[in-house]
This record gives structure tokens, sequence and C-alpha cells, in this order.
């Protein structure tokens, strides 16, 4: 069972329910969706469209069914299940169109779900995108959680508790993954081999973090550049890849140019790589991706419900000099590098100073593991994680 863990996501879910007739909660399986809506929207009626009997009661007459249950809030939890219920839902909307926050809708499979909403419903529906737990969540709630079994297990609540059921995060994954190459990557309309899906997520797992080479990955698959490129595409719109593009001041350029890619949970690329445990992960090669990966998801997952149009970029210079992190909030820009290690030399100082100027950032933030924090130059300062969870530059 889910541990119960204070969502940030819930003021911004009453936020768009204040603003609009329907809010649909967007996500990956398994990661909260339905506890969130009903937490944060208590004794609201909850129809689960998975359920085979709900479904056919639905889909015989979805308008009479919605008007019955609708008083005033009804939650509709896999929501592209039923694609005609778009249609009622115009409806009834429309009827009463000065009534906001009358349909909570939830669905991970993004690409059915976000075309059948924005045809049926444009101007009527917010959209919320719920990430796993972030640290500051995870250490709240009836059973918190320390930031560093976060960063083994994930933030997909059932992952991270299950050791307290006598099990592992790894076998929570290995299921969720059966599940997921062998039904939903079909429903996803992506016609792949499983066994070619994992050997293409192990791959990602290895080169975490790393400037997508999809011509590389294809090869040593043995198929066509097109299937990678799609099934990259589709583990994207189902929340299991971050493609981190790089920053350029010409937009053009940004679309052009190779992003980096992360596979965005921690538990996930862990257990690619089997790894079991902490004592395994330090010293592992792939620790200073994992870190670098957890950090930039917490940040992320923080930066979406404090400011929701900030967009998230890597930065690399002609000379190699890279940061890992240019967050860009409307005019601004700050910059994020990650260290493993405490992150104190003035070498480090200086090249966050220099790529302050060439980006025209405030302030530059070195995050790691050590305690404390400090500065470090005229706009560059440390920070310890443990210090840092409920922090944002």
């Amino acid at each position: 069972m889910q541990g119960m863990h204070p969502r940030l996501a819930a003021t911004r879910l009453l936020a768009l329910a204040r603003q609009f007739p329907a809010v649909l909660i967007l996500g990956a399986r398994q990661v909260g969706k339905t506890t969130l809506a009903r937490r944060t929207l208590a004794g609201v009626p909850y129809l689960d469209l998975e359920d085979p009997a709900t479904r056919r009661l639905l889909a015989a007459d979805p308008r009479y069914q919605i008007d019955l249950r609708a008083q005033p809030t009804l939650i509709l939890d896999e929501a592209q299940s039923l694609p005609t219920l778009f249609a009622a839902l115009r409806g009834a909307i429309d009827e009463r169109r000065g009534e906001n926050g009358r349909f909570i809708l939830l669905g991970s499979a993004q690409p059915s779900l976000v075309r059948h909403a924005a045809e049926s419903l444009a101007g009527r529906l917010g959209i919320l995108e719920l990430d796993g737990l972030s640290a500051a969540e995870a250490a709240c709630g009836d059973r918190p959680q320390d930031w560093r079994n976060l960063w083994l297990a994930g933030g997909f609540p059932d992952a991270l508790h299950a050791w307290e059921l006598g099990g592992s995060f790894r076998d929570w994954w290995e299921a969720y993954l059966r599940s997921y190459l062998e039904r939903d990557l079909p429903m996803l309309g992506l016609n792949v081999d499983p066994l070619l899906m994992r050997r293409l997520l192990t791959m990602l797992a290895h080169a975490q973090g790393g400037i997508a080479n999809l011509n590389q990955f294809a090869g040593s698959l043995g198929v066509a550049h097109g299937t990678v490129a799609r099934a990259i595409d589709i583990l994207e719109r189902s929340f299991l890849v971050r493609r981190l593009p790089p920053y350029f001041r010409n937009i053009g350029k940004r679309l052009i140019k190779a992003p980096k890619l992360y596979l965005r949970d921690t538990g996930l690329l862990h257990h690619l790589l089997n790894i079991d445990t902490l004592a395994q992960l330090d010293g592992h090669p792939a620790q200073g991706a994992s870190w670098e990966t957890f950090v930039i998801e917490d940040i992320a997952r923080r930066e979406r419900y404090a400011h929701p149009y900030s967009q998230l970029f890597y930065w690399r210079t002609a000379a190699g000099a890279e940061v890992d992190l240019l967050i860009e909030r409307g005019a601004e820009r700050h910059l994020v590098e990650v260290k493993t290690a405490r992150a104190s030399s003035p070498y480090l100082a200086r090249s966050l100073s220099a790529a302050c100027a060439d980006v025209d950032a405030r302030a530059a933030t070195l995050i790691d593991q050590a305690p404390g924090a400090e500065p470090l130059a005229s706009g560059v300062s440390r920070r310890g994680f443990a210090e840092s969870i409920d922090w944002l530059p």
C-alpha cells in the first residue's frame, strides 16, 4: 500500500479546478494520481473506467451517468479507456459553463488522452502533470522516507515503500516494467518486441544523461533509426524518459541540436543497472549520472508546481564546458551544477561565473551531498542536497 505523503501538486490542482470546468491529471501509472485526487477532493464521487462494469455503464449513456454523479464534482480515473466520454463531458460543461471544478480526469496514456481531451474540451480543461515524489514530499506524511532511500528506490510510492512489506523496490519495478512493455506499449500504438524495448531501456540506463545518439542505439539493436526514435517518443510521453534540450538564445537551434536523455526515475535506472542497495550504488560507475538525475528531477518536480511555465535545458559551450541544468523562468535564467562529492573548488566557481555571464543568468548553484551551504563567488554558491529539498533558485 502507498505511504501517505502530502503532494505539492495539491495546491496546483485546486487552483486549476477554480479556473477550469475540468482538470486533467497526467502521469505515469502508479505515480499517485488517484491518491492525489481523492485526498485533495475528499468525499467526491469516483469512477474507475478500467473497471469493466463501470466502463459498460458509462458507455451505454455517458451523459446521463456523469450528470447523475457530478454533485458537484466527479473524478474519472483512466479516462482514456472510454473515448466517447469526452463529447458527453463537453455537453455537460457547456450546459453549465460558469461552473468550474466539476470534472477531474486522470490518465496515464498521454498521447491518446491529450488528443481526445484537446479535440473535445478545448478552452474548458486545465492540465496538471504529476511526477514521482520529491524529497520534500517523501520526508513528510505518515511514513516519512529519507532522501537517500528515495534516491535508491525512486519516487513511485509503492516502490519506495516496498521494503516495509519485506520486498524490494526491484521486485516492484520488474512487475511494472512487464506490465508496461506487454500491455501499455501496444495500447500506445508501439508494436515492438518487449525484449527489444527492454534492451533499449537498458541501453538508455547505461548511457544515462548522455547526448542522444539514436543511430548508435539503432545499430546496436539491429533496427531502423525511426523505430528507436518512435520508441523514445513513447517513453517520453508516458513519463519514463526526459529529453533535456540544449540551451541556445537562438530558439530555432534548440529544435535541431541533440538533447540529453534521462530515465526520469532513479528507481527504474537502478533496477536496469542491477543496483540493489545504497552500498552497491556507492562507487558504481553510474553513481554520478544517477545523482545528477536525482537532483535534476527533484528540482524539476518542485519547479513545475511553483513555476509551471519554466523551461529546463542543459548548457554546453563549443569548447566543451557544460552546466547540468539551466532553468529559464520567464526572462530569468538560473544555473545548477550537480556534483556527488563536496564541490567548492575555485576552478568550479570561476567556470560557473563565466557561464552566468555567457547566458546572462542571475546566479549559479552547485548542489552536492556535503552538509551546509556557502557562497563561492559573486553570484555562485554551494548547497548540500539535504539543505535543498525545499529550495528553488
